[in-house]
């Protein structure tokens, strides 16, 4: 193994080169040893799709930090990050948290060796976070139910009997280490709002965030019609922040068709003009 590393000269390929590369070796073990839905990497489409989202509705030149309560591997971040790189800040600095061990070492080799900037922490995401506001968030959230109901009791959007989706969790603790007027990006279950739950999770978003879309993905990723995931838009209240008059609504078309997926890019960029600027 180390005679066919040394053959790998990495010093003059580019982050994102690199971050495919680890992609598909992380894909290929993914495949061969069936590694649980909350242990596989976001996939490059959505995580393109998630950073596109972020430069129409950002001040992209304007973020310096950004962080993923859930990072695992780091793909979404580094993802996020490289394409952020290209357009904003150059020296915009990564946080990752994680209670995953094996996901987190993963992360650390891929972001060295993208030579991120990018910090990251082994611990529980709904605990308090040894981490600065930032300027934006964004996450592949982990779906099911938290199970340690002591760290939940100080949340909103805790469940009021039994135990308490994580990712309603996830989301408030995202908001809360954010600065006022910035984004967070998060990729959630399409039934979001079709819970028992959702009527106190609306009511905590209103106090806090400002709901500005909800875009289905494309329903061909998913093999599973229940299983199909969204695009969440949250702003935090404050800056020069303002509900949008009309929220981000639909689904993105067939990633396999150009035009209509092009159209409807456009219509976003016509969406973020007329509501957000």
């Amino acid at each position: 193994m180390q005679k066919i590393y040394q053959e790998l000269n990495l010093q003059n390929v580019k982050p994102e080169i690199i971050r495919q590369i680890i992609q598909l070796s992380f894909l290929k073990v993914i495949r061969k040893d069936a590694i649980q839905a909350n242990h596989q990497m976001t996939p490059d489409t959505i995580g393109l799709i998630m950073a596109f989202l972020i430069e129409k509705v950002t001040k992209i030149k304007e973020i310096k930090t950004v962080f993923d309560p859930a990072v695992g591997t780091a793909n979404l971040l580094t993802t996020v990050m490289n394409q952020l790189k290209v357009n904003g800040d150059k020296d915009i600095v990564g946080y990752g948290i994680d209670n995953d061990e094996d996901m987190l070492e993963v992360a650390s080799v891929s972001t060295e060796l993208q030579h991120l900037n990018v910090k990251l922490y082994h611990q529980d995401a709904v605990t308090a976070l040894d981490i600065p506001q930032c300027d934006l968030a964004i996450s592949d959230l982990p779906i099911g139910y938290y199970p340690l109901d002591e760290n939940a009791k100080n949340y909103q959007t805790r469940a009021k009997e039994g135990h308490s989706y994580v990712h309603h969790l996830l989301i408030e603790q995202s908001m809360n280490y954010l600065k006022p007027g910035a984004f967070g990006v998060f990729l959630v279950p399409s039934s979001l709002f079709q819970t028992k739950e959702s009527q106190s999770f609306v009511k905590w978003i209103q106090s806090v965030a400002y709901l500005q879309g909800l875009i289905n993905l494309p329903a061909e990723l998913f093999a599973n019609p229940n299983a199909q995931k969204s695009i969440l838009l949250l702003q935090r209240q404050g800056g020069d922040s303002k509900q949008a008059a009309k929220v981000l609504l639909g689904e993105f078309p067939s990633f396999k068709d150009k035009a209509k997926f092009a159209s409807f890019m456009d219509d976003v960029s016509k969406w973020v003009t007329t509501n957000l600027r």
